[in-house]
């Protein structure tokens, strides 16, 4: 009886509403913490110069500082960017999927003597940064004459050994005899792959294509590089251009110009977002 009255207490109900704000409080300040940057970001493209060089910190403008964003779009080569990380991220995560699903799913409902060893090589793969691999693919491009040009910034990305396991654990959740009654039905590897195995797993496809299109869109590393054509850079490396060449001490503009860049993930993410947490909720680590 006295536990009883103890849980109704008001020293107990503030214990338990404590406890429950703590998880609370603690992922709200580490989101304004993450998302501070792109906030600031944000405001220092909506000022004018002399507010963003004030000593005095205002996180809203004034008055809001279109032009910035005028002068973006319109004096400089970002739409150029914009369209050159669209065909690369467009193109990688085309021969991605088209490639890593018949290969997933091959490691995941076959039978062959050799599927241990690939899959091992495989996990082994996840273990390789691209940094490692990078002058020798640099070499190989070279030589066949592929540097400066769309096809190397696209080649060296088509095998993902992150998707295979992902595809893999995806597909190998789905029962074997689904696939065996498609066999009956005279239908072939291909097509089951494509009109069975691949709309079965496509929480796992977007939640892929998330990973793929924000890595390659964000990715300086490679196209520093393999390019050096300006027509060619995707957005942040057609970003240093801006900075260097067009920017000068207009922070404004450049601000407004990495917003523009940063958005389209943004809205991305946003709808895709819940096949994304459905995608990584269902391929899950079976073995």
């Amino acid at each position: 009886m006295s536990q009883h009255l103890s849980s109704k207490s008001p020293l107990y109900r503030l214990r338990r509403l404590i406890l429950r704000a703590i998880p609370i409080v603690l992922l709200l300040a580490g989101a304004a913490f993450i998302l501070l940057p792109f906030v600031w970001m944000v405001s220092l493209s909506l000022k004018p110069e002399d507010e963003i060089f004030s000593p005095v910190i205002h996180l809203l403008p004034s008055t809001p500082e279109w032009s910035n964003y005028v002068v973006a779009m319109t004096q400089t080569d970002v739409p150029r960017y914009l369209l050159n990380g669209l065909i690369v991220v467009g193109g990688i995560l085309f021969f991605q999927i088209a490639f890593a699903v018949p290969c997933s799913y091959a490691l995941a409902q076959r039978n062959f003597r050799a599927k241990p060893v690939l899959f091992a090589m495989v996990l082994g793969g996840l273990l390789v940064p691209f940094q490692v691999t990078a002058i020798p693919v640099f070499l190989g491009l070279a030589k066949v004459q592929l540097l400066n040009t769309y096809w190397s910034l696209i080649l060296p990305f088509m095998p993902t050994a992150f998707g295979l396991f992902l595809f893999r654990q995806a597909i190998s959740q789905l029962p074997s005899e689904l696939f065996a009654a498609a066999r009956v039905d005279g239908m072939s590897e291909t097509e089951i792959v494509w009109r069975i195995a691949f709309p079965l797993v496509l929480p796992a496809a977007t939640a892929f294509a998330i990973f793929s299109v924000t890595a390659h869109w964000n990715d300086l590393f490679w196209p520093m590089i393999a390019t050096s054509d300006p027509h060619l850079a995707t957005p942040p490396r057609g970003i240093l251009y801006f900075r260097d060449q067009e920017a000068g001490n207009q922070v404004g503009p450049l601000m407004a110009a990495t917003v523009i860049i940063t958005a389209p993930l943004v809205v991305a993410f946003l709808i895709a977002q819940r096949k994304f947490t459905q995608g990584l909720a269902t391929a899950g680590l079976k073995g």
